[in-house]
């Protein structure tokens, strides 16, 4: 069997994951990140975009508000080309607590967290499409933040000093000495194969899997509750602040300008199983009524797909604690030490947090095997930039399509909705090394637009062909599984003119490539589902 060794193996190829091996490959260790998909596939690539400023926390947890307004202004340093400078607005209406917007504003003062509250006229000159009912509105230094960008900029930023980072390869059991662990078996999830990593040192990074990861290790009851949150995403930009209702945290208070649509979000309930988070007609119906309370006529944009993540919440059950709410769990986050916990050493778990924390995640954790280890090796992820963040400037939403127009005539154009030109779908194509199309859409956002892959994706899918070298059947696989990707987010909300657009993309596919009776690859096209699924009235 095949081996690597590594003084660090990382699980988990989120945020965390990602942060964890940037930081500590930047500290001088040879890193292993391994992940079961491809990287930010899990929780970090099913949020709604927003970097906190700390505003929804300030009144009900101020050691997450304190934790957001710090990371919040790092990480703009640090990653900038990954962040759009939006500016939030938090604002109230007449049926909420009268005495919220007080304590809102007390709790930004106590936090540290920039505030300002305006009149409700400049609000409303600020974003007009907001509800003109709104009591009272307040300024906070909210963002919208690229999580591919970001988690590959980060694993890119590894990779250059030294790590390895290795997709598509699932843990399936940890090993285990003396009381400690000492590395990991993985198996490659596209070849079968079989791969041993010896690691002086583990850390799970694997969010809402973890506790199913130091199982491994003989580790009962670290306490992560999955907590599920679905969001939707509309056809365009209807604010360009990130607007929030200004009241404790609920279902659909809050809408995030991110690229080119918007998202509007979230519920938050206590899900079973973290692979298991199905989109419920009841939950699309909530956030469009709650949509439509922060903007009225939302419920008449169209909106484009839906998606569902889990928040990897920490409650030790170790301490006793009992069955709670999610909304009332704590937001922040906690290094497992597992040589203290359970007695075994080698190995540390991640457990809470949010993304706008990722940074202070890593430092934390990593901090946490240096003390293990008994070496000094300071943090240096506050000052050193990773790749492609090095011109200091922030994302602009027509930075796009700026380039494309200094350009225009210059290459073929794949992707009309998000402006992906056909020489940089080959370079991705070739550097990826993937045959995933789905792989490709994280990494460029292609098929991400108003068709959603609709007319992009099949020419994808023959320049795929061309590049990787793939068999005709392959290339069929291949486009089969990203239209049923694509599917899953798109039935729960077909509705208007989303309806209309899955009804020609069907034609596309059917009349041009009769995807139902492509070589080698069965039944199951979307074209099927589309008379199988229930469609929303």
């Amino acid at each position: 069997m095949a081996r690597l060794r590594a003084e660090v193996l990382v699980i988990g190829g989120g945020a965390t994951g990602a942060g964890v091996a940037w930081d500590a490959a930047l500290r001088g260790f040879d890193v292993v990140l391994v992940d079961r998909a491809d990287l930010a596939i899990g929780t970090s690539g099913r949020f709604h975009g927003l970097l906190h400023s700390g505003g929804r926390y300030v009144v009900k947890d101020v050691v997450a508000a304190r934790e957001c307004v710090a990371e919040n202004a790092i990480l703009r340093r640090v990653i900038p080309q990954c962040i759009e400078d939006t500016g939030g607005l938090f604002v109230t209406f007449e049926d909420n607590d009268p005495g919220y917007g007080d304590r809102f504003l007390a709790g930004c003062h106590t936090a540290g967290l920039p505030v300002e509250e305006i009149p409700v006229a400049e609000a409303l000159r600020m974003e007009p499409v907001v509800n003109p009912a709104i009591q009272r509105a307040f300024i906070v230094p909210d963002a919208a933040i690229d999580v591919w960008k970001t988690v590959w900029s980060l694993a890119d930023g590894a990779v250059a000093h030294g790590a390895r980072v290795l997709t598509y390869h699932k843990v399936i059991g940890l090993h285990t000495e003396h009381d400690a662990v000492t590395g990991a078996r993985l198996r490659n999830e596209l070849t079968g194969e079989e791969l041993d990593i010896d690691a002086g040192f583990t850390i799970n990074a694997s969010g809402a899997w973890a506790a199913q990861i130091v199982r491994m290790a003989g580790i009962e009851g670290i306490g992560v509750i999955p907590g599920k949150g679905i969001m939707i995403g509309m056809n365009h930009r209807l604010v360009n602040t990130v607007l929030n209702r200004c009241a404790m945290p609920a279902d659909g208070d809050i809408l995030v300008p991110i690229r080119t649509i918007s998202a509007i979000g979230t519920t938050d309930i206590r899900a079973a199983d973290a692979d298991e988070i199905p989109v419920t007609q009841a939950e699309v119906d909530q956030m469009l009524a709650e949509g439509e309370r922060l903007v009225p006529g939302l419920r008449r944009a169209r909106a484009l797909r839906v998606w569902s993540g889990v928040r990897p919440l920490f409650q030790d059950e170790k301490a006793g604690g009992a069955e709670v709410d999610t909304r009332d769990v704590s937001r922040t986050h906690a290094v497992v030490d597992h040589r203290k916990r359970d007695g075994i050493a080698a190995l540390l778990t991640m457990s809470g947090g949010k993304l706008t924390t990722l940074r202070l995640m890593a430092q934390d954790i990593v901090d946490a095997m240096c003390e293990q280890l008994g070496t000094d090796r300071p943090c240096r992820t506050a000052e050193v930039r990773p790749p492609r963040n090095e011109d200091g400037r922030y994302y602009q939403v027509g930075s796009r399509l700026a380039k494309r127009e200094a350009r225009l005539l210059d290459e073929q154009l794949i992707c009309e909705c998000e402006l992906v030109g056909r020489e940089r779908l080959e370079e991705t194509m070739r550097a990826r090394g993937t045959i995933n199309l789905d792989d490709i859409r994280r990494q460029l956002r292609l098929g991400m637009g108003p068709c959603q892959g609709g007319f992009c994706i099949y020419r994808a899918t023959g320049i795929l062909h061309g590049v990787g070298r793939l068999s005709g059947a392959q290339a069929s696989t291949s486009l089969l599984a990203f239209l049923q990707e694509r599917w899953k987010g798109v039935w729960p909300i077909l509705y208007g003119d989303q309806l209309r657009q899955a009804r020609l993309d069907d034609w596309i596919f059917q009349g041009l490539l009769d995807v139902e009776h492509l070589p080698e690859t069965g039944t199951g096209a979307p074209a099927a589902l589309l008379e199988e699924e229930p469609i929303p009235a």
